[in-house]
Parts: C-alpha cells; structure tokens; sequence
C-alpha cells in the first residue's frame, strides 16, 4: 500500500532562488524583487496627462498660427529685411546777391545776422498728427515760420527710401535702393541781406533811444513786387527756435512786452495816420469833387455846427495853421483842415464821403491781405457806417467821415499794405502782388482805374513834401524823394503816437517804394520815421548805390 504525500505547490521563484545569495541583495533597486504589472489605474492617468498636454500643444499652435501668423511673419521678415529712409538735403535759401541766409551743416543753421528772423522763420521737427495723418518721417525737418513756411514744399524735397539685408546676427548682407531722395530746391530770395540788417539796425536803435517799443519796415520794387527788405524789431532768433534747448530765451520771447514772435510788418495792425491823406487825394481828384489848384484858407482848425444845440460848434483841430494851400501843399504840410474839407464836406465844398473813402481805399487794397504768403496777415480795416453799427451800435457821424480822411478814427494797416499801396501810386495804378521771391512773381498785379494826371498831381505833393515839407528831412544828395508823413494818436490820453514814413524812389523814374512805421513812441519825442530811412538812404548812397539810379546831376534841392 502506498503512503500518500501532499506536497505543496513549488514557486518558481523557489527553484532558481539561490538561499546562499540572499544577504548579497540590493533591496533599494529592487533586487530580489518580482516586478509587478502596471495596474489599469496608473495607465488612464497618464493618459489623461498625455491628452492634455497634446490640447494645450495644439492650442499654441493655432494661436501661433492662425491668430498671430501675419504679426510674426512681418516679424520674420523685419528680422531680415529692414526700410530706411534717404532723407532729401532741405534746399538752401540765399538773398538776392547769393549770401547764404540758411543751410544744412548737417543741422539746418541760420545767418548770423540781425533782422533776418520773422523774414526766414524756423524748422523743427513733426508733431503727432503730421507724421501719423500726414505721413511725414518723424525726423524730417517741417518750415514753420517765415519763408521756411511759405515755400517748405519746395525746399523739403522728396525723401527717398532703401531696403537693406541683415542676417540673424544683424550684420548688414546687402541693400537695394526702392527710390532715390530728390533734394529740396535752393531759394534765392529777393531780400538784400545787407539793406535788410541796416534797416533792422536802425529801426531797432531809434527804439532804444527813442522810448519806441517796436518797428517794422518794408521796401518794394514798384515794378515787379519784389520785396528788398522786410524787417520787424524786436524779433526772435530763429536757430534758437530750431535748436529748441535754449528754454530761458523761448520763454522770455512768450513772455516780452515787446512780442518778439509779432510780425510787424504782415500782423501789425496801425492807424496810419496822415499817410492816408494820398488816398483821399486822389479819390477827391478822381470823382472831380476838388481841383488841385483850389486855394483853401486854414486857419488851425474847423468848426462844424451842432445841429442839435444851436449857437455851439464841434472843433476839429489841425496840427498847426497852414494858412493858404492848394492840394500840393496840403500834402507837403499835411493839412488836416484840408482834408477834413475834402473828406467829408463843409459849407459850399462837397466831400469825398464815407462810402468813397472806403471804395477808393479798398482799390489800393486796404482791408485785404496782400497775399505774401504769410502766415497771420491782417486784412486791417477802414470803418464805415455799417462797420460802426456792427462793432459799436452806434450810428456814423460826420466827424467820422473827417477824422477817418486823416487817417484817424478807427483806421488801421498793416506796413506791407501800405508800401504796396505807396508802390501803387509810384507806378501809377498798378497794385502788386507783393513777392518774396527773386523772379518769383513778376509784376503781377490789378489795375486802379484813376487818371494818369492825377497820380501826378499826388505824387508832386509827396515830392513837395520832401523838398519843403514835413518830409525835408529826407532831400538828400544822391537821390530825390517823394515822401508822406504820418503821427498817429494811438490812445485815449494822447500820450503816445504811432511814427510813419512812406514814399518812392527815385521821383522821376520810381524804382522802389518804403513804409517804416515806429511803434508807441512818446508824444513828445519828434524824431522817428523820418530818420530811420534818412540813414538808410546815406548809407546806400555810400553802399549801395545800383539801387538809387543817382548821378551828379541829382543833387539836393
């Protein structure tokens, strides 16, 4: 009979386990150990993570791609090809002789000389709007002021542009030019510089002694327009505005009384005085109301009836008794009583009157711009009736009429008004186009229907005016003058006058006319206009003498 044994089950593990071994393992990497299967749980979670790193993979993509791809292909490509301008040289301005007034080195550099500011203004880079409405490159140079303004389009140039290759480590590969900068054209202006400085020079030289707070003058070729000088004291200094890191001086230029940024001679607005009694003139002598030999007794001042209290009078004073005078030495004297006569009437002489004052005045271009081209110019104005209603509520009265016939009441022009409508006068009937340029706008003009004969008849009074008259100062050797006067009450208190001289040269054969005025001087002070351009003239006599057409046999009379 067999015994029966019950063995237990053998572990394979058992049979290859060497007991002898057992001490030799290294429990920490698992020796000895049977490794067991990853359970169904460990799996989904790392598939789970595997899923969502995949979408959040996905998601960068399709942003990278899809939302930002035009963005960072621009990017790749500015990495490699980069736009640079080629910025156009700004043309250089010189005056009529061929001095540079203002040029590049590279920064744009203005003349040394005095006078010049309000005449060529200044650069200065773009502001917000002109480079993202406008498109300008924020390092382009823009004419804000002066001449740099009125002709910056064709002294700017075109700006040209290049394309230039980099590597990944910035280093230049190679260029290709798209378009080539065209420069800006030089300017020659018609101004001389060297009567310019003088003119400033003595301007602002018989302010300082004078009490004057400012002045401006202007020189005009009757012929053509074209401006000689046109000068403004004070003034700025236009490479401080350019360079802009002066601030003390800008600041003291916004903030000085004597208003450095004013342009006298296209924004001054000034009663002009007895300088307006050419224009009545001819107005009277035009409409036939007045016959230039007449002979008028004055006697220091008019009386005029008030209608309204019998037996007393309103007086209109003149500025001294001329006695006896015809029309030319009206204007020799500048009789205001004259003149008050022929403006607006008394007893049996009839009067010009309001509405042909300011018909007449309006065709020398009184009231309207010039058209210079500056920026700010004042149209000025000569009041009327429906003026005075408008601004006053009140109704014109017949002392309006008179005084407005000097040049007072609420009169006021601008200098290069006035030397335009002098040049007028000088040419006899054409009112020019005043032009900054050299050759720019030749002679262009209107023409005033007055008779030849009677711009003669004016203009002998201007003569007058210098040979024995309140412009003598002015009948110098070298050349002969035809001049008129002017002090302007300019205040409530009669304390303080605008100084105005303007006129032709030479008389017989006009090649230029002037306008300087001097600006709130004190009452009491009688040197001014007058003097400014008698230096002037000396000089120029000594200097300039092409100008004055003169010989030995013009000599002062």
């Amino acid at each position: 009979m067999f015994r029966k044994y019950q063995y237990e089950e053998i572990n394979p593990d058992e049979v290859f386990l060497d007991s002898g071994n057992l001490p030799q393992f290294d429990t920490q990497q698992f020796e000895g150990v049977i490794e067991r299967p990853i359970t169904t749980r460990v799996v989904a979670l790392l598939s789970a993570v595997f899923v969502l790193v995949g979408i959040v993979f996905l998601s960068k993509v399709f942003m990278l791609q899809v939302n930002e791809g035009d963005r960072f292909a621009l990017l790749a490509s500015n990495n490699s090809l980069d736009h640079s301008t080629l910025f156009a040289e700004r043309g250089v301005i010189y005056d009529r002789n061929g001095e540079e007034l203002a040029w590049n080195a590279p920064e744009r550099t203005y003349t040394e000389r005095p006078g010049f500011g309000h005449l060529l203004g200044y650069v200065s880079f773009p502001n917000e709007t002109e480079v993202f409405e406008e498109g300008r490159h924020p390092k382009e140079l823009v004419g804000r002021d002066g001449t740099e303004k009125i002709f910056n389009q064709n002294l700017r140039g075109e700006n040209g542009l290049k394309i230039v290759e980099v590597d990944v480590l910035g280093e230049v590969t190679g260029e290709s030019v798209l378009a080539y900068a065209r420069d800006g054209s030089n300017l020659n202006l018609s101004i001389d510089a060297d009567i310019q400085e003088q003119l400033y020079r003595y301007i602002r030289d018989l302010s300082f002694d004078r009490g004057f707070i400012g002045g401006s003058g202007v020189i005009m070729d009757v012929q053509t327009g074209e401006l000689l000088a046109l000068t403004n004291y004070p003034e700025y200094d236009p490479q401080v505005l350019a360079d802009a890191d002066d601030r003390d001086t800008i600041v003291r230029y916004q903030t000085d009384e004597g208003k450095p940024f004013l342009n006298r001679a296209v924004q001054g607005l000034y009663t002009p005085g007895s300088i307006f009694k050419p224009f009545v003139a001819l107005g009277a002598l035009e409409e036939e109301i007045v016959d230039p030999n007449k002979i008028f007794y004055t006697t220091g001042s008019l009386s005029l009836p008030n209608p309204y209290v019998p037996g007393t009078f309103t007086v209109f004073r003149d500025w001294k008794d001329h006695g006896a005078v015809d029309l030319e030495d009206a204007l020799a004297y500048s009789s205001n009583v004259y003149f008050f006569e022929v403006g607006g009437g008394f007893e049996e002489q009839e009067g010009l009157g309001i509405d042909r004052i300011k018909k007449y005045s309006s065709e020398f271009g009184f009231g309207s711009p010039t058209g210079i081209g500056f920026d700010g110019e004042k149209d000025g104005v000569i009041p009327d009736p429906a003026w005075k209603q408008e601004v006053f509520d009140e109704v014109w009265r017949i002392g309006d009429t008179y005084n407005t016939s000097i040049g007072q009441y609420s009169s006021q022009v601008t200098p290069i008004q006035m030397v335009r409508a002098i040049a007028a006068i000088a040419n006899e009937g054409k009112l020019l186009t005043p032009s900054l340029a050299q050759g720019g706008n030749p002679g262009a003009h209107t023409t005033i229907a007055i008779g030849q004969n009677n711009f003669k008849k004016v203009k002998e009074g201007m003569r007058s005016a210098v040979t024995y008259g309140t412009a003598k100062g002015l009948n110098i050797a070298g050349v002969s003058v035809a001049a008129k006067t002017g002090t302007a009450e300019i205040d409530f208190g009669k304390q303080f006058v605008n100084s105005w001289i303007t006129g032709f040269f030479p008389y017989e054969e006009p090649r230029y006319a002037f306008a300087v005025v001097m600006e709130r001087g004190p009452r009491e002070n009688y040197i001014g206009g007058v003097f400014v351009v008698r230096q002037l003239l000396d000089w120029m006599v000594e200097n300039k003498p092409e100008y004055l057409s003169y010989g030995t046999e013009l000599q002062s009379e």
